[in-house]
């Protein structure tokens, strides 16, 4: 451990004492790597710069996550800057780096702070490197305050859902907690896992199968009933309640020839016969608000 932490010490010192570039040497340096592929050109560039990546993770460091990794991703979202920048652009290389280091941090912060992935969007992303200075912002310029009114600050500064504040608030206040951590029981001397308590909200088996057969006998109920309808009750019947997508009154309206009022109307009174039918089958055991 120790001979690591010399390694990493010589390398940030290395860096820190490589010269700057003037902006004529850099532009060579450049030209060589994009007209001739001169890789020694690509990395004196990109050595030159890396103090700059060291500055950069400096400022992610309170994510927990190891300062090295941090600028090991960092030097390859430099490499990645250096293998593309154009000198004819007349921008100075650091301007470029900047951004290509900086997202290839929050990359891999994003993959490696939770393992829930969050952040796929550009607006999540804002969101979760933002919040805590935003929040820390309004707290200052305005007091604790109501946090509510907060959160809807937050979310319409950043252009993001108040909900999706609140989740992200949450998120950051804590760290990951495995569901096979150890939790103390007051009565006992033993140790019970986080996973025991969490609820099934799925049916028991007993449960989930007589709800299958009350299921298939309703439907059968159902086909049986709508014998009373006519062919045009039917069809409405089927497009409006039965179909995967249901119909417009004005759709089928427009298809079988009248108005979409007096669709509603052959609507309601199909199923007010739906109604009478079941019950008159099976008083005992069908609601009237089945349909």
């Amino acid at each position: 451990m120790a001979q690591l932490e010399g390694i990493r010490r010589q390398f940030v010192k290395t860096a820190m004492a490589a010269p700057f570039l003037e902006r004529a040497e850099e532009r060579e340096l450049a030209v060589r790597w994009k007209d001739k592929r001169d890789e020694q050109a690509l990395h004196h560039l990109a050595h030159a710069h890396m103090r700059l990546v060291i500055a950069l993770a400096s400022r992610f460091r309170h994510y927990g996550l190891p300062a090295p990794d941090l600028v090991q991703e960092g030097h390859v979202g430099l490499l990645e800057a250096a293998a593309r920048f154009d000198p004819e652009r007349e921008v100075r290389f650091s301007t470029y780096a900047t951004w290509w280091i900086r997202a290839s941090m929050q990359d891999y912060i994003l993959r490696n702070w939770s393992i829930v992935r969050g952040g796929t969007s550009s607006t999540q992303k804002a969101l979760f490197f933002n919040l805590r200075r935003l929040r820390a912002k309004l707290s200052r310029d305005h007091g604790p305050g109501d946090t509510a009114r907060m959160f809807a600050t937050i979310a319409q500064a950043i252009g993001v859902s108040q909900a999706d504040v609140e989740l992200m608030d949450t998120r950051l206040s804590g760290p990951d907690v495995s569901l096979n951590a150890p939790v103390a029981q007051n009565d006992t001397s033993s140790m019970t896992e986080q996973v025991e308590f969490l609820v099934d909200g799925n049916l028991l088996p007993d449960e989930a199968v007589g709800e299958s057969i009350d299921t298939d006998r309703r439907i059968i109920w159902l086909r049986e009933a709508m014998n009373v309808l006519s062919e045009r009750e039917l069809r409405i019947v089927r497009e409006r309640r039965l179909a995967d997508e249901s119909a417009t009154l004005e759709a089928l309206g427009v298809r079988l020839g009248i108005s979409k009022e007096r669709v509603r109307q052959i609507e309601t009174r199909a199923i007010e016969k739906l109604r009478r039918a079941l019950m008159e089958r099976h008083p005992h055991d069908v609601a009237g608000a089945m349909i």
